[in-house]
């Protein structure tokens, strides 16, 4: 794929800001009306290890020590300010941190927290299943590059294994391991983007290795619903891998064969600052949405104690909340979403309208 797949990958290629913008949307509504099907309509957290795992394959061409310290202090910065204000208000509301607050320096495993504030810090799974797949990219990219495709059709083998055979561990260590398990092709195939693997390979096996995949996933789903109590992909890893590989391999297979793009956004000024806004603040409207929707919720409330908006506003409605969310989370954007940019070096900015993010959310 060579300099073209480079530029496209870590430049300005709208067809992959687009996608993490989508992905970013999705996981904001998902958390608001907890729809079951979302997963299905668009695997966001597939797609966003997907691209990350593109960008790591590209970064690493630099010595190995540089680009993980270089990810980690675009990562941490963000995740420490977010982090002092819900730890601050979990230890308000009368939490008692033990010795694994060390967590929440380096989200290495799943930091504690109280059950007050879990609606909040329970999405650093990402977190730290992103910066798991960062510290071990250096030997999963030079393994890939012995047999690529072997490797990335092995790279479902763990979430095969932990279903059938030994179980996860329940604990932080059985979760980390089981996330990375169902994300792990997704985190490869973005190796196989950015290294020209996926381009080579003829369409129609491609096409129904993928289909085939994607249909084991929503086959065991949707016959596995009384033992999971639902066919929501992210409560299923098995089913969550195998419909992420194949959905997403559509997705990158299409840019990396037929070039697919969407230059054309430009012709809607708003829409693209929008798609650039989301794309450089990705990491603060991930960790800064939960809290959003909390507050949200305390919004709404308080509007039912005014006779004029409980006249005229859809107060009811889970879309006004989610609007009232959306609206809380340019708050957030624009009180902390500078802390990206000192975080990568750059000078900071209010609405940043240059440049593309370096993880997804």
């Amino acid at each position: 794929m060579g300099a073209h797949s480079m530029k496209t990958v870590a430049g300005r290629d709208r067809y992959f800001d687009t996608l993490r913008a989508l992905a970013l949307v999705r996981v904001v509504a998902y958390h608001a009306f907890g729809w079951p099907w979302a997963g299905l309509v668009l695997p966001s957290m597939g797609v966003m290890f997907a691209l990350a795992g593109a960008l790591m394959a590209k970064s690493l061409r630099r010595p190995a020590t540089v680009v993980v310290r270089s990810r980690l202090r675009r990562l941490l910065p963000p995740f420490w300010c977010w982090g002092l204000f819900v730890v601050g208000a979990m230890l308000v509301h009368g939490w008692m941190p033990g010795r694994d607050i060390v967590f929440w320096v380096v989200p290495l495993g799943d930091p504690p927290g109280s059950a007050w504030g879990e609606q909040v810090w329970e999405i650093l799974w990402y977190l730290r299943t992103y910066l798991w797949f960062v510290l071990l990219s250096p030997l999963l990219l030079r393994v890939f590059r012995r047999a690529p495709v072997l490797v990335l059709v092995l790279s479902l083998a763990p979430v095969v294994a932990l279903q059938y055979g030994r179980q996860a561990p329940e604990n932080r260590f059985g979760s980390a391991l089981t996330d990375l398990a169902t994300y792990l092709f997704c985190w490869i195939l973005g190796f196989a983007l950015q290294e020209g693997v996926l381009e080579r390979l003829r369409p129609a096996p491609v096409v129904l290795a993928a289909c085939a995949a994607s249909a084991y996933g929503a086959w065991f789903a949707l016959t596995h619903q009384a033992e999971y109590g639902t066919y929501d992909l992210d409560d299923i890893p098995l089913a969550q891998a195998f419909w992420s590989a194949g959905f997403v391999t559509l997705l990158m297979y299409a840019k990396a064969r037929l070039g697919v793009g969407l230059a054309g956004l430009a012709r809607f000024p708003r829409l693209d600052r929008l798609v650039t806004l989301l794309n450089a603040r990705a990491v603060t409207v991930y960790l800064w949405h939960e809290p959003a929707l909390v507050l949200a919720v305390l919004v709404v409330d308080r509007f039912w104690e005014v006779p004029a908006f409980e006249a005229y506003l859809p107060l009811e409605s889970q879309w006004f909340l989610l609007g009232v969310a959306w609206a809380l989370i340019a708050v957030f954007v624009l009180l902390f979403g500078w802390v990206e940019d000192v975080a990568a070096r750059k000078r900071p900015r209010l609405l940043p309208y240059g440049g593309a993010a370096r993880m997804g959310p």
